[in-house]
């Protein structure tokens, strides 16, 4: 792997479309959630105005621009409505695409979450701190690990789970992913995976940037890539991976 001041003008003039994991990448991870009985609270991180203004400024040098998360919709676009009318929003794993205020689903999980979601609200711990309210996965927040979780999602042999460090993420093997998702969304751009540079940190974005023709890791000790950020105080990868390209390919596209 090479680190990102490698991205060289020739490599990103090739690129069309740029994929954007979220928490860790473009916001700080944390998301804090409470739940009791019925009602549900959040408060998450909103995505800063120099990473705005970064966007923009890749899609005024003629960049598509992706977000890919595990969030649900309605949170994303919260997240990131300054930047809307520009930005298509993958959600829930590869489950579906925001693109232009249409929806493109990928997948009906239902069939196969319908029997163990039930079993999931069950489940008494204060060790849970809730349930994400979502469409297609379910995603259950945590003070940390739990064997109770992973021992009952392990007896569907079609529904994996990805511990995250804050939450339980479940859906339906190899194809309820980031990858699957970006390349159904890359198919109805009548793209090809060359044209598409992808950037991610944790384990669920393995396929996301293996589906990718520039691959970027945000984090080398858990993802592999073409090339990785060198991490700088407090800044987020996405911030110094969107200078480099501001860079590199300039006012010359």
């Amino acid at each position: 792997m090479k680190p990102i001041n490698y991205l060289t003008k020739k490599i990103l003039n090739k690129i069309k479309l740029i994929v954007f994991d979220v928490d860790g990448v473009l916001v700080p991870r944390g998301t804090k959630i409470k739940q009791k009985s019925n009602w549900t609270t959040f408060e998450t991180k909103i995505i800063a105005k120099k990473q705005i203004n970064q966007i923009k400024k890749l899609r005024e040098l003629g960049f598509l621009i992706n977000i890919s998360s595990g969030r649900g919709l309605y949170m994303l676009q919260d997240m990131f409505r300054e930047i809307l009318p520009f930005t298509s929003l993958t959600y829930e794993n590869g489950s579906a695409t925001w693109f232009n205020g249409n929806l493109i689903q990928h997948i009906n999980s239902y069939k196969y979450l319908r029997e163990i979601f039930p079993k999931l609200q069950k489940i008494s711990d204060k060790r849970i701190k809730g349930f994400e309210p979502k469409e297609f996965i379910i995603t259950i927040h945590c003070h940390k690990r739990m064997l109770k979780i992973e021992n009952i999602v392990s007896e569907y042999e079609n529904l994996y789970t990805v511990w995250n460090e804050e939450a339980y993420d479940i859906g339906v093997k190899n194809i309820q992913t980031k990858g699957n998702g970006l390349t159904a969304f890359i198919k109805h751009l009548k793209l090809k995976k060359r044209d598409v540079l992808a950037i991610g940190d944790n384990y669920n974005d393995k396929e996301l940037i293996e589906c990718a023709g520039v691959k970027i890791t945000a984090d080398k000790s858990v993802l592999n890539g073409d090339f990785y950020v060198p991490l700088k105080g407090k800044l987020l990868p996405a911030d110094l991976l969107m200078a480099q390209i501001i860079k590199e390919v300039g006012r010359s596209r």
